[in-house]
């Protein structure tokens, strides 16, 4: 079984990156050996790293998310049009350390956090890190994905231009960059994908975090309300009263044939189980799809008509 990267650092798997990082804080201040001479230490020290060294990171989160340490470390399928079948695995490079003073911003911050530990103290670095790089807010941008790929889940690649330092640190220039992100299954509007320090940087501010937020693109048949899809079916007054047979293609290019069997009145729907979008993070889960019915009422009817329908209703 591949390790728990959340169980390691105590958090549940829907926690933002600011929790990931309290986590990461406590436990390594807590494990780093120049503190700890526990004899598991140093391997519970270099654990909570790899743990926040992929969790602290957008794509790898994702990645590990859907398809576990297994898929993170192999790679993942992506579509033929991609022009290769995997992406790269992920290997974690091994130097906790490292890891730790990228954190901190340097080796020694134990004189600053001895102290006991607050709700201020607890931002990148900590509020004792006066003099420090203040990090550039967030840049958010849309993700706008079809319902179809959030029903199958693939892979999407999103170009940015972003400044980078020079080699002489004090000059930047202009960089096209391409960031991969792995779409999860069922994802809904609002999930946000994060690629920490992927903005402008520059020799006075930490690089921004870029921040992918998902929207569903507008689509010809379906709607989406949470996990279910609502269909609109058309239908005539005849169908509405005597019964029909409804055919609906999926997401997945399936053909479902819904029978009509009840008296169709306004506000009637019809809901099918389990044929909605996936759950994240619930395998082999779905929603449901909720139909409901648009009555085409004819536009002129025959007195003999009249007559046949006041017959057959009355």
């Amino acid at each position: 079984m591949g390790k728990d990267y959340y169980k390691i650092l105590q958090i549940t798997q829907n926690v933002k990156s600011q929790d990931i990082k309290k986590a990461y804080r406590k436990f390594a201040l807590k494990y780093h050996p120049d503190r700890n001479t526990a004899i598991d230490a140093v391997d519970k020290f270099k654990e909570v790293s790899e743990a926040y060294d992929v969790l602290s990171n957008g794509i790898r989160r994702a990645i590990y998310d859907q398809y576990g340490e297994e898929g993170l470390k192999a790679g993942v399928p992506m579509s033929e049009a991609e022009g290769q079948t995997f992406t790269e695995g992920y290997v974690f490079h091994g130097d906790a350390e490292r890891v730790f003073r990228e954190f901190f911003g340097g080796n020694n911050p134990y004189a600053d956090y001895f102290q006991p530990e607050s709700d201020a103290d607890m931002g990148f670095g900590g509020i004792r890190g006066r003099g420090r790089k203040k990090q550039d807010s967030p840049v958010e941008k849309e993700l706008l994905l079809s319902l179809e790929e959030l029903y199958t889940g693939c892979i999407k690649k999103m170009k940015v231009s972003r400044r980078v330092l020079n080699d002489d640190g004090h000059t930047t220039s202009i960089r096209e960059k391409i960031l991969t992100i792995p779409v999860k299954k069922g994802w809904k509007p609002g999930t946000r994908i994060t690629f920490p320090q992927k903005g402008d940087e520059g020799p006075n501010n930490i690089a921004a975090d870029i921040v992918f937020i998902v929207k569903d693109r507008e689509h010809d048949r379906f709607t989406r309300s949470e996990v279910d899809l609502c269909y609109k079916a058309k239908i005539s007054l005849a169908d509405a009263l005597a019964g029909c047979l409804i055919e609906i293609q999926t997401l997945d290019n399936r053909i479902l044939s819904i029978p009509i069997n009840e008296i169709v009145k306004p506000g009637f729907t019809k809901t099918v189980p389990g044929e909605g979008m996936p759950i994240s993070n619930e395998s082999n889960k779905k929603g449901n799809l909720i139909i409901a019915f648009d009555i085409i009422f004819p536009k002129h009817l025959t007195p003999e008509k009249k007559s046949m329908a006041r017959k057959a209703l009355s």
